[in-house]
């Protein structure tokens, strides 16, 4: 019988030579892939300050209507236009705006969808009572006025 040797010189050093490169991979297609803003303003914002502040738990189920004077003003005139999903919108077509933001949740919270104003503070009530009256059409009982922090006592 012959006697077999194991070998015990093995090493067990990994090779790390591809590793930055496939680190370098992953950030660039993070930096590819990752939206920073949704929406691009076409109206201006100067929102209100709040007196009192509550924090939202599911973010998921809030759509977004900008109301102020458009930046453009040679384009869409010095009026105060709603902006909706990258697009001004007039009045009417909200109740179709808020069917279509629906459709986009999942069933189970189609009910609980939850529209947030941000309107500037220079606009006056009639534009948005003429959106709040839409809201009430299109079912959309969930409105929340958005602000910017509190203001100090």
């Amino acid at each position: 019988m012959s006697k077999f040797k194991k070998k015990t010189n093995t090493s067990t050093n990994i090779p790390t030579s591809a590793l930055p490169d496939i680190i370098f991979m992953l950030l660039f297609f993070f930096m590819v892939t990752t939206v920073l803003r949704e929406q691009d303003l076409l109206v201006e914002q100067k929102i209100p300050q709040a007196t009192q502040l509550q924090k939202l738990q599911k973010k998921t189920l809030i759509s977004y209507l900008f109301i102020g004077k458009p930046k453009n003003t040679g384009l869409y005139g010095s009026e105060p236009r709603i902006q909706a999903n990258d697009v001004l919108i007039s009045a009417p077509e909200i109740v179709q705006w808020v069917n279509q933001e629906r459709d986009m949740l999942p069933e189970s919270d189609r009910g609980l969808i939850t529209i947030s104003m941000k309107i500037d503070k220079e606009v006056k009530m009639g534009p948005i009572s003429d959106v709040q009256t839409e809201l009430r059409n299109a079912d959309a009982r969930r409105v929340l006025y958005a602000s910017t922090g509190k203001v100090p006592n």
